[in-house]
């Protein structure tokens, strides 16, 4: 492991849910002297500059404004190459006079992958989520070249390739298993984990920090236990939903509720809101986990993720993308209740409260997962082999 001063770039997604979860393995990255930059769009700077990186502005063209995302998976595929295609002329500007020691790049990122391929240097991709497993380019990569569009896409994707200047030209290859990856999941977390290269890919856990530059959080003083809810950043604009939280678990003795709504719904639309309930437009997640009895999630892979590391019992409501399967991993993975968002009914959301958190076998299982997601090494052990990959 080198301890001497490197330049290592992150090139980032400009999707929050993507950002936080590798901040604190940046944080650690400078805190061991090393220079780092982060390329990323303005919209997310203020999280990543905290860290002590070097900010490097790369504008980009996905929807993170109004979270518009397109319901066809080929049309939001394309959505990232486009990204792609115009954020690498944005990072050669930057980094071809100052290239770094060590590129890191985001799923999300291809250019982050084509930029260190075309100068020589070495590659990490990490990962915020589940990464492929041996098997999944027959298992998954083959029913999406059968969608419309696809072919369209993949050619499109090929000419990028072609010209860019990237050593790998395939297309599978390139945006399939990476050459080296740092999982920022759970193990636990990973489809198929049984079939995932571990000489490729590393599973740290989350790398969690208490996010204390966006606010702190004291458990009250009167609080019997702690509900936290939160459908995350992106589908967040559910008024209806949070009513029926309202009526769940408002004034439930003996349990004090803090409410994230996202910045999409307006708290006036919630009607009146009960003394045990705090509302909040975002909040420190982690923070609150580390002092939650429940947690009421939209099974995101970095809620899911810090619930599981926290040890906290989860009732999973998914709303789009990946939520869904991650939703289903938790069940059984026995520590969660799923309902879905037409079935969440006030009746519903607290008689599954009440029974998740009333079953010695889900604390029993919580406690377990716990101790196995810590036990990965979480931001020390990403550092150690990030550094690891600098020779």
């Amino acid at each position: 492991m080198s301890r001497r001063r490197h330049h290592i770039a992150m090139i980032g997604s400009p999707i929050i849910s993507h950002v936080l979860p590798g901040l604190e393995v940046i944080r650690e990255l400078v805190a061991r002297g090393h220079r780092v930059t982060y390329a990323d769009d303005p919209a997310v700077s203020d999280p990543i500059t905290a860290t002590g990186a070097e900010f490097v502005p790369v504008t980009t063209t996905l929807p993170i404004a109004d979270n518009n995302w397109p319901q066809d998976p080929v049309a939001a595929m394309t959505l990232f190459l486009d990204d792609a295609i115009q954020a690498l002329p944005q990072l050669r500007a930057a980094y071809g006079e100052d290239p770094a020691d060590l590129y890191l790049y985001d799923i999300g990122s291809y250019g982050g992958r084509a930029l260190a391929e075309a100068q020589g240097r070495p590659v990490v991709q990490l990962s915020p989520a589940f990464v492929a497993w041996k098997g999944y380019e027959q298992e998954v990569g083959e029913q999406l070249k059968r969608l419309p569009g696809a072919d369209a896409y993949r050619e499109k994707f090929a000419a990028w390739l072609a010209g860019n200047g990237a050593l790998t030209t395939d297309v599978d290859a390139f945006s399939g298993l990476p050459s080296r990856a740092v999982a920022t999941i759970p193990r636990a977390m990973q489809p198929n984990a049984d079939r995932v290269d571990t000489d490729v890919v590393s599973f740290v856990g989350p790398c969690l920090g208490d996010r204390c530059d966006q606010g702190d959080w004291t458990r009250p003083a009167d609080a019997g236990k702690v509900l936290l809810i939160s459908l995350g950043s992106a589908f967040t604009n559910r008024p209806e939903f949070y009513r029926q939280c309202l009526a769940a678990f408002g004034d439930l003795p003996g349990w004090h509720v803090v409410l994230q709504i996202g910045r999409h719904t307006d708290a006036a639309e919630l009607g009146p809101v009960p003394a045990n309930v705090e509302v909040h437009s975002w909040v420190p997640q982690p923070a609150i986990l580390a002092r939650a009895d429940a947690f009421l999630t939209h099974a995101g892979m970095g809620g899911s993720s810090e619930g599981l590391s926290t040890g906290v019992p989860m009732i999973a409501v998914p709303q789009a993308a990946d939520q869904f399967s991650n939703a289903d991993r938790l069940v059984a993975l026995g520590v969660a209740r799923r309902i879905d968002t037409a079935d969440a009914t006030a009746d519903a959301l607290r008689s599954a409260l009440l029974e998740l958190t009333a079953d010695p076998r889900v604390r029993r299982r919580s406690a377990e997962l716990r101790a196995e997601a810590l036990a990965e090494g979480g931001t020390r052990r990403a550092a150690d082999l990030i550094e690891a990959e600098l020779g």
